[in-house]
């Protein structure tokens, strides 16, 4: 028995071993994209162990999204920085293509910095000392078209700086980088600047600029040769104001990843450098990579450099960062349940929210969507404000929603859409005798085109699934159940399409078309996706 009792512990142990070093091996690399939702422009600065990141949202509401990591491979979005848009006049309405571009995130005397960019107003600064906020009102740093990307920088005598671009769209010209120094407080332009960098020769549309100081170098990071095609241009000079020297430090090389775009230098506690960029994939959007970066010559190289030559490739694999604690249990927000008294951070609305569109309903474990009037200026779903989205989670997945569907007025609807410059969706449409299941698509919703809608059949139920499966090229297809097990799929396929400077994005509307002082809603019991 003292000999089968060794035996047996040493099995034991031998499985555990085997069964552990599974686990290490399995967290010890990671793969790109570290996420694969529509986060633009990242930036990403770490504070102690917290590693945080903030991205482009545009026209979406809340703005200016903010995620947390410990390891840089596995983020959740913590909070908005900003609840509404302004002028809340325009933005009432949707802005496809404005509002928030690519902003930038730093600390400074313990207190964090955002400055961002709206392209037809200028560049915009918000503090807090708590990255959760309150976030400061948006203080106008300076005034102008095509202002856009902007970095500041603090520089070790005391002085504020701020590099950023040019929008070719809004300024008349573009791909050239300009330095201008900020007030004590950070909060206005001093003087016109000067120009850092001309990049039409060799650098075309170098844009999204980063300023860093490390030992006598002061290094601008910017991409250039345009978002699906482009490359990581680093600029250094021994003095800010220039002249700089140039460097490409990452292209597509062999790799599969297109671009490599617009992203951030974060160093670890150890030393260790990596780079966090986006990858323009059409209708899924901006993907985030991660990249390791070392330094060679006082040049940084990111991704791996098997020639030697200095310029890096994109990384589909690769060890982990050594960070101090892990956040594998971090995963970004998909799923919804509809149980809590906020409504989820993954979701955003096309423009600035009225009160009564949604409500949480915690004690029924659902989101009321009331019917919202649709105004006649509205020519298709592109221009309605009320639709609530959420980014493509993935290459491949499927989405399931679980809701009711209570109707009062003729032409309520309720909608479950993938939303692009193209869009469809599946919808139960209120008619005179009764509910009746459509399918509908828009092409070209951005040039106010007219909906197509098939008529599928009446329905007698009120509760209802819908679901939304998505496979490799954006290929959609949509399916329907009254019960949840036993699904049809309707016939048409549908290819998702990007939005504005946007990848297509899913979720819900509820809307009517006649005035009422008690219309319709729809209850959404859960929304469920897997992948």
């Amino acid at each position: 028995m003292k000999y089968l009792n060794l035996f047996i512990c040493i099995i034991i142990s031998f499985a555990a071993a085997n069964l552990f070093g599974q686990n290490k091996s399995g967290i010890t690399t990671y793969k790109n994209p570290i996420i694969h939702a529509d986060l633009s422009d990242p930036d990403v600065i770490r504070v102690g162990d917290d590693f945080y990141m903030i991205a482009s949202s545009f026209n979406a509401v809340p703005a200016l999204p903010i995620l947390h990591s410990k390891d840089l491979v596995n983020w959740h979005i913590i909070s908005y920085a900003l609840q509404q848009l302004q002028p809340t006049a325009l933005f009432d309405k949707p802005q496809h293509g404005n509002g928030v571009w690519a902003p930038a995130i730093r600390v400074h005397k313990n207190e964090f910095y955002i400055f961002y960019p709206d392209p037809d107003q200028g560049i915009f600064m918000i503090k807090s000392k708590n990255i959760y906020g309150p976030w400061s009102a948006p203080i106008l740093v300076e005034a102008g078209k095509g202002l856009i990307d902007p970095c500041p920088f603090w520089d070790t005598d005391g002085k504020v700086y701020l590099v950023h671009a040019y929008a070719g769209s809004r300024a008349g010209f573009k791909s050239i980088l300009v330095l201008k120094q900020l007030n004590s407080t950070s909060e206005k332009v001093i003087g016109n600047g000067i120009l850092i960098y001309d990049g039409h020769d060799i650098d075309p549309t170098i844009e999204g600029p980063k300023i860093y100081k490390r030992n006598q170098y002061y290094y601008v990071f910017a991409p250039a040769g345009g978002v699906e095609t482009g490359w990581q241009t680093v600029l250094r000079s021994k003095q800010l104001t220039g002249p700089y020297e140039r460097k490409i430090v990452m292209g597509q090389g062999a790799s599969k990843i297109n671009g490599p775009h617009q992203g951030a230098w974060v160093q670890l506690k150890n030393g260790e450098d990596w780079f966090l960029h986006f990858q323009d994939k059409g209708a899924y959007g901006r993907i985030v990579h991660l990249q390791p970066m070392q330094w060679k010559n006082d040049w940084p190289v990111i991704g791996t450099d098997a020639d030697g030559d200095g310029t890096g490739e994109p990384v589909t694999e690769f060890k982990k960062p050594a960070t101090e604690k892990s956040s594998s249990n971090f995963s970004m927000q998909e799923s919804d349940e509809f149980n809590a008294n906020l409504l989820g951070l993954q979701w955003q609305w096309q423009a600035n929210p009225k009160l009564g569109w949604a409500f949480c309903y915690p004690g029924k474990g659902t989101l009321r969507l009331n019917a919202v009037l649709q105004t006649d200026s509205i020519k298709n779903l592109w221009n309605s404000p009320n639709t609530l989205l959420q980014k493509l989670p993935a290459e491949n997945f499927e989405a399931t929603l679980k809701f009711s569907f209570k109707s009062k007025t003729i032409g309520e609807r309720f909608g479950f859409i993938v939303m692009g410059k193209d869009y469809a969706y599946l919808s139960l449409l209120k008619k005179e005798d009764g509910n009746y299941l459509t399918y509908n698509s828009c092409m070209s919703a951005d040039k106010d085109a007219v909906e197509s809608e098939k008529i599928i059949s009446k329905i007698e139920s009120e509760d209802f699934y819908f679901k939304i499966q998505v496979n490799a090229g954006a290929l959609c297809s949509f399916k329907y159940s009254v019960d949840g097990k036993v699904f049809e799929t309707v016939p048409e396929k549908f290819t998702a399409k990007a939005g504005k400077w946007i990848g297509a994005k899913m979720g819900f509307f509820s809307n009517r078309i006649l005035k009422t002082n008690d219309a319709g809603f729809a209850d959404l019991d859960w929304l469920r996706i897997t992948k």
